[in-house]
């Protein structure tokens, strides 16, 4: 099964600054791609974190107050890369996820089976 048959939740494709801490160690990073379930992480350097490993997102949108903030797990690393996958997100970012889901996809109606799927997990 490739990735794009597992892969249930678009993803955009979205350049920003971002803080990820892992294993109580907060570092810059770049925000390549996002979506509902996770995001796709570029570091500094490379880390030395396992598959499984807790780790916390905080994405500062724009120049407002909007910040998206998902508690999850390094779902894999490659070199500078790192593969967040999304455990917990509370009520403001999912909102502000999902609005800038909607503006980038293009497509509410897809948006929203996702956000169906996603509740229903």
């Amino acid at each position: 099964m490739t990735d794009t048959q597992r892969r249930q939740f678009s993803r955009i494709r979205f350049h920003s600054g971002a803080s990820l801490t892992v294993q109580g160690r907060d570092s810059a990073c770049e925000v390549l791609d996002l979506s509902l379930k996770g995001a796709l992480l570029a570091t500094a350097s490379p880390l030395a974190a396992p598959p499984g490993t807790p780790c916390r997102l905080s994405l500062q949108l724009g120049e407002g107050d909007a910040v998206v903030r998902m508690e999850g797990e390094v779902a894999h690393t490659e070199n500078a890369h790192l593969g967040m996958v999304c455990r917990e997100i509370d009520l403001d970012s999912i909102t502000h996820l999902r609005r800038l889901l909607e503006l980038n996809l293009g497509d509410a109606d897809l948006l929203h089976r996702e956000f169906s799927a996603l509740i229903a997990e």
